[in-house]
């Protein structure tokens, strides 16, 4: 008799949508059976014709921001918001903690503040900043998935940035383990040398973060992948312009992969309007001819993964009184709803589902070595999301719960809503206790 029997008519397994009837042991999934098949369960739960069973999603590209910033975010209201947005599975930054988590002891300080708060599973980041070679292998070591750096400033003074040699000496380290760097690439002569008055217009702010300053940060990273041969993945890509860049280096069979996020491919320049700073992100939302090219570069395979970037503030910082977007904190708090924005937007273009699970659940975790996770298959966690992507709903601000209500999906009608999600075969319940586990690289979950 298995714990639990999920009966689907409509489940996406090995990247096709088809109806199953999944069984599930100890938290785990026991079997994928054929529809029609009744095994005994103590709990039998069927779904409606109009929900899909997905896998759990696993996005590594959070930012919680506790301890030291916890009024920007903190463990408990990030995976409550991921829970309601079908997320079984992040992976914190870095920053903007305080400490950065570029010690083991940061690390632990970390683990610490987030024990006992997670409704579903964390992992960690650690961070490559000048001085601490010696301390990436140990932070490997202590179970972190890989190793994020910038190459401008953070936005933070306690998290530095790299140098380009300081990379490649990052990136020499990190190899020897076999480990992955992670890298948020601008770069900071390009920008530095780009019009940033601030104020209320967004193309003025558009104009201070150009295209090529992605795409010369990125020729950057290429050149210290082919000179190293660490494995390195580009973060949050918004130049559709560095795609050719991309696919030379992986042409010529560089260890090279890349990300980019959901309001990248569902909002445009085009429309954010004078003092809307919600919208503020670095590296920006761009032109809607921009965004085409990146959902090609997706559909083409050289951008490998779609995740959210979430990097809330207190409403204040985004200097809502003035509306300038010079002075605004630049980030989008995006959990809750990174799934809905990403399907409405592929599915106006006719992109299936499964490519968008595909983009936001398998490849993450196959990606970032996540253990167990991101798809259904006999032996992983019996992680899930009950998905109906034909209902549709309007985000309001008051049924968002990240920490602070700021959001740049307000007052938008998304496609895909999130019934139910389940971590380790078990409803989750973001009113009840948390239950989430702490997660080291290389450990089974």
């Amino acid at each position: 008799m298995f714990d639990l029997v999920i009966h689907a008519p409509r489940a996406i397994i090995e990247g096709v949508e088809r109806a199953a009837v999944i069984a599930v042991e100890d938290g785990a999934i026991a079997g994928i059976l054929e529809p029609g098949q009744t095994p005994e369960a103590r709990e039998s739960v069927t779904l409606a014709a109009d929900e899909v069973l997905l896998p759990g999603l696993v996005d590594t590209h959070v930012h919680v921001n506790e301890p030291g910033r916890t009024e920007w975010e903190g463990f408990a209201s990030a995976t409550r918001a991921a829970a309601l947005g079908g997320v079984t599975t992040l992976i914190d930054m870095p920053l903007n903690s305080i400490p950065s988590t570029v010690t083991v002891e940061a690390l632990e300080t970390k683990r610490a503040a987030a024990a006992g708060q997670t409704f579903i599973d964390v992992g960690f980041w650690g961070g490559a900043v000048p001085g601490n070679v010696a301390d990436l292998r140990p932070l490997h070591e202590a179970g972190v998935y890989g190793f994020k750096c910038f190459l401008l400033h953070s936005g933070v003074d306690e998290f530095r940035h790299l140098s380009p040699e300081e990379m490649r000496e990052a990136q020499r380290e990190i190899g020897s383990f076999g480990s992955v760097l992670i890298v948020h690439a601008e770069d900071p002569e390009v920008i530095d040398a780009s019009v940033n008055a601030g104020g209320p217009e967004y193309g003025e702010f558009l104009a201070s973060r150009p295209k090529g300053a992605e795409n010369r940060a990125i020729e950057t990273v290429v050149a210290g992948v082919r000179e190293t041969g660490c494995r390195t993945h580009i973060l949050h890509l918004s130049s559709a312009e560095a795609l050719p860049i991309i696919a030379d280096a992986r042409g010529a069979g560089l260890p090279l992969s890349v990300e980019t996020c959901p309001h990248y491919l569902s909002i445009t320049a085009e429309q954010i309007q004078s003092g809307a700073t919600q919208f503020k992100c670095c590296p920006p939302i761009r032109e809607a001819s921009n965004q085409d090219a990146l959902w090609a570069g997706l559909a083409d395979g050289l951008i490998d993964i779609v995740v959210t970037d979430h990097s809330p503030c207190t409403a204040d910082l985004k200097r809502f009184d003035l509306g300038d977007f010079g002075l605004a904190w630049g980030g989008i708090a995006g959990l809750q709803v990174g799934l809905s924005a990403t399907w409405s937007a592929a599915r106006e273009r006719g992109v299936p589902l499964t490519s968008v699970v595909q983009w936001m659940a398998t490849r993450p975790a196959e990606l970032m070595g996540v253990a167990g996770k991101g798809e259904i298959a006999v032996g992983n966690r019996a992680d899930f999301a009950v998905f109906a992507p034909e209902e549709s709903f309007v985000v309001k601000i008051e049924n968002l719960r990240h920490k602070n209500p700021v959001s740049a999906y307000a007052e938008r009608e998304l496609h895909g809503v999130v019934r139910e999600t389940w971590l380790g075969g078990a409803r989750l319940n973001v009113d009840a206790a948390a239950r989430g586990a702490l997660l080291r690289r290389g450990e089974d979950q």
